[in-house]
């Protein structure tokens, strides 16, 4: 009986420990949608149809950007593009994404920029207003929104 009982208390002391942990272990964010399309105006470099996946870890989150509105001149190799992303916060203010991590863009391709890094707390919701990218650090391209994100906002 009584190795019944120490296996029973030893069984209840690894349950208590193991929720112990849970309970102490960051709490998984997710943010929602983690894709969403707008359409953006570049000037004299397109305009068209923009596609942002987001992903969220506690208050760290990426946005990668990929749009037809812009198509490489040339062959652009990867991590050659800066871009600052900005979002208009809910309720007032703005929050900025930025990053030099795009991959290699053959000539006449779409172009991709991210993931561009940024910092979230809980409850932000954010919409991409405009976009600037620096190509060799010589050409600058800004684009701004001109359509509302579809199906609505990232909230994090």
């Amino acid at each position: 009986m009584r190795r019944f009982k120490l296996g029973i208390s030893t069984a209840m002391g690894t349950a208590a420990l193991a929720a112990g942990a849970l309970a102490l272990a960051p709490t998984a964010s997710a943010v929602n949608p983690t894709t969403a399309t707008l359409t953006a105006d570049c000037g004299t470099y397109g305009s068209g149809l923009a596609t942002l996946t987001a992903t969220q870890s506690g208050t760290a989150a990426t946005i990668t950007l990929s749009s037809g509105a812009i198509k490489a001149p040339i062959d652009v190799p990867a991590g050659s593009v800066s871009s600052t992303l900005t979002l208009s916060k809910s309720g007032g203010g703005t929050k900025t994404f930025t990053g030099s991590s795009n991959p290699a863009i053959p000539t006449g391709s779409d172009v991709t920029t991210g993931p561009l890094k940024g910092t979230v707390a809980a409850g932000d919701v954010l919409e991409a207003k405009s976009l600037k990218l620096v190509i060799f650090g010589l050409i600058t391209v800004n684009c701004t929104a001109t359509s509302p994100q579809t199906p609505g906002p990232f909230t994090f």
